[in-house]
């Protein structure tokens, strides 16, 4: 039931960051889990390292012989592809975990999915048998907007790169944007992406969800809460904000109609699809007597859907620079995630009881850890980054450590390391793994 991998679907394919990533933990695990929304890239990533593969989402037949015998269907070469795992979950995922001890070897399979299973039955052990990446849309420097060369592992290991003058306007940030990172869209015009990420929302909010979830669910209803996280992007998640400003849409501006309980059905459906993630906050040691604020920050997987959501095209999001800030703040997470990938760091942001706040943390498992402020335009770069420097003052750094690198990113201009407090200016243009 396995078909042998054919090079035709990876001859025109855009290398990825995470590939170095995949081939080392293939090396290192007998399976490795991809997990990330629709349509970012993972199957074609995992096709070209896989020597066979099974597609559970279009091979019916697989599926069928999958409840008779999963040994008809997990025989293929290794590595062998499954693709969208979920759609059979406790049937593949045991059987991949008796595979992999049996055969004793690194490298068995790779499992792709596009939604959680409802009791995520990776709950079930897998240590020393699983490897888990993430997956995202794709990252300016992997489209080709970006040069790369102002690497994050290179600013997190104490090197100081430069940038000559970078190509992007804020123009073109803004049509990137509502472009956004999908492989499908990067050769599409702005407006027919537009539109390809609306059907994208249209289909989660009317097929997909209601398919995980198991209710019965208004479509328009999900929609108004997806907007209300657009408007919330990159802040942190208020519930109950939340469902007051999707109720509100609802009653034309009346009372809240959508109940708190409903909101968090539709949180945990959009995770479970991945198409939201949070930001949580940088727990560290601090000198002053502030105390850590907790709650996560949240972004959609790519700015793109957020536009969509908020029918906002680039001329919309260039006559509201305070949308576009936003967007552009979400589009440099979504970025620095997947450069962060490659040096096992996570993403977090920073805010404190006294309001000092910081965009992006970049946190190292070895103890290194960098702090980042976007701004969308040049003439907040002085601002930017004596905000840094206060930060970076009231961590305790006899526990914390002192920082790799404090930079600001911007849409344009530079990239350099200013000589007066040592913050790097680093231009979106010229941001790399």
């Amino acid at each position: 039931m396995a078909s042998t991998t054919g090079k035709d679907e990876v001859s025109h394919y855009l290398p990825r960051v995470i590939d170095r990533v995949l081939d080392e933990r293939l090396k290192s695990a007998g399976a490795v889990l991809i997990e990330g929304p629709k349509a970012c890239g993972k199957t074609l990533t995992a096709t070209r390292l896989a020597a066979s593969q099974t597609r559970l989402d279009t091979d019916s037949a697989a599926r069928d012989a999958l409840r008779v015998d999963p040994g008809l269907v997990l025989n293929g070469k290794p590595p062998q592809l499954i693709d969208e795992w979920q759609l059979e979950a406790d049937l593949v995922w045991n059987h991949v975990r008796h595979a992999v001890d049996q055969r004793a070897r690194p490298g068995q399979f790779i499992l792709t999915g596009s939604a959680v299973p409802h009791d995520d039955v990776r709950r079930h052990s897998g240590a020393g048998r699983f490897a888990r990446l993430t997956m995202r849309p794709m990252s300016l420097f992997e489209s080709g907007e970006s040069t790369g060369d102002m690497s994050l592992a290179a600013l997190m290991s104490g090197d100081r790169p430069t940038a000559g003058r970078t190509s992007l306007s804020i123009p073109d940030v803004a049509d990137l944007v509502v472009r956004g990172g999908w492989p499908l869209n990067l050769r599409m015009s702005v407006t027919d992406a537009a539109r390809a990420n609306l059907d994208y929302l249209r289909n989660i909010t009317e097929v997909d969800i209601p398919r995980i979830d198991g209710a019965q669910r208004d479509p328009a209803r999900i929609f108004r809460f997806v907007q209300a996280l657009a408007r919330n992007t990159a802040m942190e998640q208020k519930v109950a904000r939340l469902a007051a400003e999707a109720g509100a849409d609802e009653a034309g501006g009346g009372a809240a109609l959508l109940a708190r309980t409903t909101a968090y059905d539709y949180l945990r459906a959009l995770k479970r699809l991945m198409v939201l993630e949070e930001v949580t906050a940088w727990s560290t040691h601090l000198r002053s007597r502030a105390t850590l604020r907790t709650a996560a920050r949240t972004h959609l997987a790519d700015p793109s859907l957020a536009a969509a959501a908020l029918d906002a095209g680039p001329g919309r999001l260039l006559a509201d620079l305070n949308t576009l800030g936003l967007l552009f703040e979400s589009l440099v997470v979504r970025d620095t995630r997947v450069y962060a990938a490659p040096l096992d760091a996570t993403v977090h942001y920073y805010r404190d009881s006294s309001n000092l706040e910081v965009d992006i943390i970049v946190q190292c498992r070895d103890g290194r850890w960098g702090a980042i402020e976007v701004k969308l335009g040049v003439s907040q770069i002085d601002e930017a980054a004596a905000h840094l420097i206060k930060f970076s003052r009231s961590v305790d750094t006899s526990k914390a450590g002192k920082p790799a690198m404090l930079a600001v990113v911007t849409a344009t201009g530079y990239g350099y390391t200013r000589p007066q407090d040592g913050v790097v200016v680093l231009p979106l243009g010229a941001f790399g793994p």
